[in-house]
């Protein structure tokens, strides 16, 4: 029989899982949120993983590509879904820091941020509650991602309903194992930038 303490570590554990699942669903569904998932933000994910385990010891193959077919068989409703776990998750303010910060990478991983990915990353924005200033502390260049534009809850429903409304989703391809030279490669210029 387990004692207390062994049944408090795996409570925790079982949370970390959790989260980070979500942080990786997250990540996912930035990539995702354009119509597009890029080469260079599969990467992107792999190698926040590589080094310092992110997204701890989740399979990333494994988890998106399952991902990847439950965004395939839902389209948007996989979004909302996704939405409605953000908003319904015990986040800490550390751990909506590292969502924005996981978010914000993926979406400029590509070096191309379109306006689509803009407003849905202010959408997940507006399902935390960490305030501006210990994200800009730590990350000053994230400021055009956090001003304000969503100015009720009637506009913030507006602009989640445009969202789904003007974006289709397509049918992803697996997402193939990168090729440690291709992987190389992305990590490599994305130094460079």
């Amino acid at each position: 029989m387990q004692n207390v303490q062994e049944l408090g570590l795996n409570k925790n554990k079982m949370e970390q899982t959790s989260f980070n699942k979500l942080l990786l669903k997250t990540a996912f569904s930035c990539m995702a949120c354009d119509g597009h998932i890029d080469d260079k933000e599969v990467a992107l994910i792999k190698t926040m993983n590589l080094g310092k385990k992110i997204f701890g010891e989740i399979d990333i193959d494994k988890e998106l590509n399952k991902l990847r077919l439950e965004i395939n068989g839902e389209g948007n409703k996989f979004l909302r879904k996704y939405f409605n776990e953000l908003i319904s998750s015990e986040l800490s303010l550390q751990d909506e820091l590292k969502l924005i910060e996981v978010a914000i990478e993926t979406i400029k991983a590509d070096n191309e941020v379109k306006y689509s990915e803009i407003k849905f990353f202010k959408l997940i924005r507006s399902k935390l509650r960490i305030e501006n200033k210990p994200v800009l502390e730590k990350h000053p260049d994230f400021e055009d991602y956090l001003e304000q534009d969503i100015l009720s809850e009637s506009y913030l429903s507006r602009l989640q309903d445009n969202f789904f409304d003007t974006k289709t989703l397509p049918a992803f391809d697996l997402i193939n194992s990168i090729d440690e030279i291709t992987m190389q490669n992305l990590t490599e210029k994305k130094g460079e930038g």
